[in-house]
């Protein structure tokens, strides 16, 4: 995948979406941890990790042969980020709380409104598809919270 696909995708994508942000893309998420994308709010900039993105696609599906879908996919969720009229509120409520189960919900809330802003970019995909990311992506933030021992 060359970055001029890459390009065509992002470009595609803005357009349906309507969002203004930037968009950069680099290699690896900083620290090391497998993160496809991230969306900045303070800069309205969303950064695409490429390399980290060919590594989640290998690992969900063992082929690179659904990357460039794979690479929509990430991206449409970021610009789902983007276009969140409530992420600005959710963010000072998770900073607000000091309630650890709260935190999680919050966060998972502001996980799941980026997907379903994303959706209607992505209709021409297969759902199939979409659902295995989405559910993948949201795994860590429905776990059960582990009982405390007394």
């Amino acid at each position: 995948m060359n970055k001029s696909e890459l390009n065509r995708i992002t470009q595609e994508l803005l357009r349906r979406s309507g969002s203004s942000v930037t968009v950069e893309m680099e290699a690896y998420f900083p620290g090391g941890r497998l993160i496809g994308g991230k969306y900045v709010m303070n800069s309205h900039s969303v950064t695409m990790y490429t390399e980290v993105i060919r590594q989640q696609c290998l690992q969900l599906f063992g082929t690179l042969e659904l990357f460039s879908a794979y690479f929509a996919v990430v991206f449409a969720h970021e610009l789902g980020h983007s276009m969140d009229l409530t992420l600005t509120e959710l963010c000072d409520r998770m900073d607000r709380t000091g309630d650890e189960w709260e935190q999680k919900q919050i966060a998972l809330q502001i996980e799941e409104n980026a997907w379903n802003n994303a959706m209607p970019w992505l209709q021409d995909m297969d759902p199939e598809f979409i659902r295995i990311i989405v559910d993948c992506s949201l795994e860590a933030y429905r776990e059960e919270p582990a009982p405390e021992i007394a």
